[in-house]
């Protein structure tokens, strides 16, 4: 059941990276092209959980796994979120330190060694597997788990932050795009929540909530699209990673 929710989530995924490449592709803005690296590094992360799940995990396979789900992809969405709200100007300049501190991250998940080996079965916890700091000689350096802490905290209170101030802003003049607001929310939500899940133990539960996560985000999308009768309405977040 795991690799049926998975796959569903990872074609959900898949469908609305393509649409934000094709509407940036159209009407160049930063807020849709950053979000559409976002939402192709959200399909990779479940696209990778799909062939962990179906095939058995490999030391690489887990590494971008985590690095996509757990460390690039939210700050990328918080980026795009920033570009639209509060513009482009703030935009690129919060958009080119997430680049900096997403290349940080890889460079940290590249070359931080595993506790232990990566369990073929279920879903390798990055709490096992990697350690806080990583010792390159004499120095201590930020291991992959502190990039994913900083990345889910931040990235995901600048995610919801914004949404929920679109959602304001909108709610006296157009609930549609505040209604879509709201599910957006929700959708940044639910992958955070099943990644708790399954650090307590639930695997199942990773997979439901990217699914849920998905079908939350794009439908918040294209209800906020749809409510200022453009493919650029001002949605705070389309997408999180998982």
């Amino acid at each position: 059941m795991d690799v049926v929710l998975s796959t569903v989530a990872a074609l959900v995924a898949s469908a609305f990276a393509v649409e934000l490449g094709r509407s940036a592709l159209r009407r160049p803005r930063l807020h849709a092209q950053v979000w559409a690296v976002a939402m192709t590094l959200y399909a990779a992360a479940t696209w990778a959980l799909v062939v962990g799940l179906a095939f058995g995990w490999s030391a690489i396979g887990f590494r971008v796994f985590y690095l996509f789900g757990a460390i690039a992809n939210i700050p990328f969405l918080a980026a795009g979120s920033v570009a639209l709200v509060l513009g482009e100007r703030s935009g690129r300049r919060f958009a080119l330190a997430v680049t900096g501190f997403v290349a940080a991250g890889a460079i940290a998940v590249l070359i931080a060694p595993l506790e232990s080996p990566v369990a073929k079965v279920g879903i390798p916890e990055g709490s096992e597997l990697y350690a806080f700091g990583i010792e390159v000689g004499s120095v201590t350096l930020p291991g992959p788990r502190v990039f994913a802490v900083i990345s889910g905290a931040v990235g995901t209170l600048v995610l919801v932050g914004l949404a929920l101030v679109s959602t304001v802003r909108a709610w006296r003049t157009n609930r549609r795009l505040a209604a879509g607001n709201l599910l957006i929310v929700l959708g940044a939500v639910a992958p955070a929540t099943g990644g708790s899940l399954t650090a307590l133990g639930e695997g199942a539960a990773l997979a439901l909530s990217l699914l849920v996560g998905a079908v939350l985000l794009y439908g918040g999308y294209r209800v906020a699209a749809s409510a200022r009768g453009r493919p650029h309405a001002e949605v705070a977040a389309p997408a999180r990673g998982a």
